[in-house]
């Protein structure tokens, strides 16, 4: 989903007090790992990932995976925390979506 700044802004907004879910540690990536951040946000729809100092792969290449091998945009990404958000597929789980789609 190609987001606007005006949505990012509003997503980032929302992202602020949240805390991560999600860590990518020395194992770094997999298919597994990508599948379960694609749950949970077909769940929550806006959630954060922290990347460990321990971690082989940086910011930038956690960035391009996860928007080249899902449909999973990333929001933001500040220091070694990034956002992430998809729409949910569930209707009654799509109130942050919603709200997205009407600015």
């Amino acid at each position: 989903m190609k987001l606007t700044g005006k949505q990012k802004r509003f997503l980032r907004a929302n992202a602020n007090r949240m805390r991560p879910i999600f860590e990518v540690g020395k194992s770094g990536l997999s298919t597994v790992w990508l599948d379960e951040i694609q749950k949970a946000l077909d769940t929550r729809e806006l959630i954060k990932i922290n990347v460990l100092q321990n971690a082989t792969a940086t910011v930038d290449d956690i960035k391009t995976y996860i928007e080249t091998k899902s449909d999973v945009t990333v929001v933001q990404t500040i220091g070694k925390t990034l956002v992430l958000f998809k729409p949910s597929k569930d209707p009654s789980k799509q109130k942050l979506s919603n709200e997205v789609l009407a600015i």
